[in-house]
């Protein structure tokens, strides 16, 4: 883009940060640090890329020609604006010397202080009636300070509002940038080293570009003046740079979230934890378990919780169970975005989940059917889900418990304890202990969250469970969060569903002997109750798990033969209340039944019987192909004859 010399707006640093240019910081320090990296101010450039500032303060002017093209744009087209639309030229002086004096130190601030008292003092005099200049004199004698400098002063003051002298007053030392004499390519490849992930020293990246230098012949600075001005790059630069860009996250400041505006069981979170312990399951294997938790959001109480082996969507299922069979179904419900929590049994049919295919006619899940309001959160996010600071909690309390002695595993591949792998602790051993450790962790007083102020997690929970209105789970929805398992069949000769070694049976499971079940179950209380459905999804009963007894328990057989004798007496009380009538009595009303003597049809039409030469004589009167009105004539002729032939010949009745 070519300009004319006369049409060539020259801007300070101030003022390019007032445009706010785009591809350019908008703070004159930002400026300044690229003037420096991008040497704008070379010798050779004196007046047509830059140019000495006049008037007081100095400093230096530059023209557009040393900014990028989408900022240079931007000052060409700001010229042609109406002089209404630009700022004022007293407003942004104020600004500039505003600006400038923020960034003073407070030694310089104390000299603009002291030189405005010093004209304060002048003002004083001369509203008492003496000259300016005898004022000015006689302040001068009495501070030390000379008339002229003080004359200065004034004029750093001059039109402008008393309001704006002390800035105007501060000192102004804007001597010319360094130009630390690298060369451009020297300084390009030692950025281009030494902002890596790899994050080498500035010593080796300088090694490197040093003997580059020397043998093409450029010219270097030294380690130190480089290294100066490396580091006056901005800061989060550097960061992101050489750390990343999770580094520079972590640099912004994270957002607070007031969970005041809840109530008790309105909003949870959930997320898994896999536990820095070796436990040994009932099968003999040996390994880390994970926790699926779900956590309040108002209080910070820990809900309902399971172990398994792995995270995974049952647990997931069933601790979102355990919390709503117990506290009620909450409104919304903060979950990871991972596969275990956004499967379809859980969350099918909401619009914003991003895992799986989602289609139209996909089923709806648990949560759904609830009219739960799921959202989902970023992975690995502290921030995003409280829950991370309790299991923070539980890997520094209760995974270093005593009953964990050998088996605790260490919480980085770096911290593993001398002991490691010297031992595991049973599974139930385990369970007890967390279950313990997480009613301490609710229990607990002193929490210094806003909710809490020094109560505990459960306190503040409890007391704003029982002032908020809490829809609870009916118990047909009670069963929907239970494990399914399809085509169970039902053994024909006693309707009893043998499934994972337990065998159950209902009364109302006689009437489907033989048939393929749906059954619902808690895959981690096999001793409990299943919940019997029909192939068409009609729920049928809930069959209780009857235990294998040993073969000499006889305790167990005569409790079996009660059971057994009561079903069998319930049955006949049953049927005695279906069958009223005896057989006796069926059989007496049979008898008492009169006798119903034959009834005697009446014939209405007779058919003759026609000799054979009759009949031959009357058919050969008698054409082949007969309408249905000939052949009922035919058949009244016949019957006349046959009457007649009664009256003529004697009539002889068959045997």
């Amino acid at each position: 883009m070519q300009m004319h010399t006369d049409q060539v707006p020259w801007l300070s640093l101030s003022e390019m940060a007032s445009l706010r240019l785009p591809g350019l910081p908008a703070t004159k320090q930002g400026l300044l640090a690229r003037c420096n990296s991008e040497n704008w101010l070379r010798e050779e450039d004196e007046g047509q890329k830059w140019r000495k500032r006049s008037g007081r303060g100095g400093g230096f002017e530059f023209s557009p020609i040393v900014l990028p093209l989408a900022a240079r744009v931007r000052v060409i087209s700001s010229i042609s604006r109406p002089v209404t639309e630009a700022v004022k030229p007293d407003e942004t002086r104020r600004q500039d010397l505003w600006q400038h004096y923020e960034t003073l130190t407070e030694e310089h601030k104390e000299r603009a202080k002291h030189a405005l008292d010093v004209l304060q003092s002048v003002e004083q005099l001369t509203a008492a009636g003496a000259r300016k200049s005898h004022a000015i004199m006689m302040i001068a004698n009495e501070t030390g300070i000379g008339v002229t400098t003080i004359r200065n002063w004034y004029r750093d003051v001059q039109r402008l509002d008393r309001c704006d002298w002390l800035p105007a007053l501060a000192p102004r030392y804007c001597g010319r940038p360094r130009d630390n004499g690298c060369d451009p390519d020297v300084w390009e490849m030692l950025k281009a080293d030494y902002l890596r992930l790899e994050r080498p020293t500035f010593l080796a990246c300088y090694r490197r570009v040093s003997g580059w230098a020397k043998e093409n012949s450029r010219q270097i600075p030294s380690a130190r003046s480089l290294e100066r001005d490396m580091q006056k790059l901005p800061p989060e630069v550097l960061i992101l740079a050489r750390e990343g860009e999770a580094a520079l996250k972590r640099v912004y400041p994270a957002q607070f979230r007031d969970r005041s505006v809840f109530h008790a069981l309105e909003a949870v979170n959930a997320d898994g934890h896999r536990w820095d312990v070796f436990v040994r399951w009932p099968d003999g294997t040996i390994g880390r378990p994970v926790m699926v938790a779900f956590q309040d959001l108002y209080s910070g109480m820990m809900l309902s919780w399971r172990i398994d082996k792995s995270e995974n969507s049952e647990a997931v299922r069933l601790a979102f169970g355990d919390m709503v069979g117990k506290y009620g179904i909450p409104k919304m419900c903060y979950l990871d975005n991972g596969r275990n929590f956004a499967c379809k049994w859980l969350t099918g049919g909401v619009q914003n989940r991003f895992r799986f295919k989602i289609r139209e006619d996909e089923p709806k899940g648990i949560m759904v059917q609830m009219g739960v309001d799921v959202r989902f959160t970023t992975p690995y996010s502290g921030q995003s889900k409280p829950i991370e600071r309790g299991f923070r909690d539980f890997a520094q309390d209760i995974a270093r418990h005593p009953a964990f002695s050998g088996a605790w595993t260490g919480n980085t591949p770096m911290a593993k304890p001398e002991n490691y792998g010297n031992s595991a602790v049973d599974l139930d051993v385990f369970v007890r202990t967390i279950a313990e450790g997480v009613r301490e962790h609710n229990e607990r007083i002193g929490r210094r969250s806003t909710v809490c102020s020094g109560r505990s997690f459960a306190d503040v929970f409890r007391e704003s469970y029982a002032r908020s209105a809490i829809v609870q789970a009916t118990v047909e929805q009670q069963r929907l969060w239970l494990m399914t398992a399809s085509s169970m069949r039902v053994r024909r000769q006693d309707g009893v569903i043998e499934m994972l070694g337990n065998r159950y049976w209902s009364e109302e499971m006689t009437a489907l002997r033989g048939q393929t079940v749906i059954v619902r179950f808690d895959p981690q209380d096999l001793h409990g109750s299943i919940f019997v459905y029909r192939q068409d999804g009609v729920f049928v009963s809930e069959a209780k798990c009857h235990h294998a007894a040993g073969f000499s328990d006889r305790d167990a057989a005569q409790e079996h033969g009660r059971a057994r004798r009561r079903h069998a007496k319930a049955t006949k009380e049953i049927l005695a209340a279906e069958k009223t009538m005896s057989a006796q009595k069926l059989s007496e009303l049979y008898a008492s039944v009169p006798e119903i003597e034959e009834e005697t049809v009446e014939r209405k039409i007779v058919r003759p019987f026609r000799p054979p030469a009759l009949v031959s004589h009357g058919n050969a009167a008698l054409s082949v192909l007969e309408d249905e009105d000939e052949a009922i004539a035919r058949e009244e002729a016949e019957n006349a004859a046959y009457d007649h032939m009664r009256r003529v010949l004697p009539f002889r009745k068959e045997a």
